[in-house]
This record gives structure tokens, C-alpha cells and sequence, in this order.
């Protein structure tokens, strides 16, 4: 059983757009996401801009890798790195701890996400 943040079952971040490292719609990881993507966030305009001004462009669509590109309102798994460098900048973007898998604890401290948490 994959546990979330806060030590229950990892729920699903999104599935329109279809999101997750291995697109299940779930912030699952494992040894191939070497970005862990196991943060959930609802994406808004100012997240988006600053995450691009790091070099983590989530706009624009990559057919490729099954990637449609983000808006505000959608919600996708992003790299926990990238969400604490937008944390640190003081751009934040609400975060669904019941959605976030507990590997992104080995990055940020569950005090850096509820910070901009939303609990359902």
C-alpha cells in the first residue's frame, strides 16, 4: 500500500490531464523518477510562470512524453525539488496532501507543505 504525507493511502492527484510519473494519475515514484514527482499541486498562473523561470516549463505541451501542458486549475504530480524552490521564492501553489506520496518527506518536511495544504 503507497501512503501519503500524512500516513494513508496515496489518493489520486488528477486524471484529467492524466498525471504521475507513470501516468496513473497518482504521485507514485520509484527508481526511474529520479525527478520524484510526488508532489500534488493545483496549479495557478503565478506557480506556472515561476516553475517555467526555473527551467521546469509546465506549459507547454511534450506529446512525447504524454505531457498535454498545464493551466490554472489543473492538478499535476510535480518534482519536489522544483516545489520547494517555488516555495522558497514564496510562490505557492495549494498543495493535496492526501495526494502527495510520503517519498517527497525525504525532500521537504510535511511544514513546508502544509503551507499551502488543502486536506479533503
Amino acid at each position: 500500500m503507497t501512503k501519503n504525507v500524512l500516513g494513508g493511502v496515496l489518493q489520486t492527484c488528477c486524471t484529467d490531464p492524466l498525471t504521475g510519473f507513470y501516468r496513473d494519475g497518482k504521485c507514485n515514484t520509484g527508481p526511474e523518477d529520479v525527478g520524484q514527482h510526488t508532489v500534488c499541486v493545483l496549479m495557478n498562473d503565478e506557480f506556472l510562470l515561476h516553475q517555467a523561470a526555473l527551467g521546469n516549463d509546465l506549459i507547454t505541451p511534450r506529446p512525447q512524453w504524454g505531457f498535454p501542458g498545464l493551466k490554472p486549475g489543473d492538478s499535476w504530480c510535480v518534482c519536489v525539488e522544483y516545489w520547494k524552490r517555488s516555495l522558497e521564492a514564496g510562490v505557492l501553489a495549494t498543495v493535496r496532501l492526501e495526494a502527495t506520496h510520503e517519498r517527497a518527506l525525504d525532500v521537504v518536511t510535511l511544514e513546508m507543505l502544509t503551507k499551502s495544504a488543502r486536506v479533503n
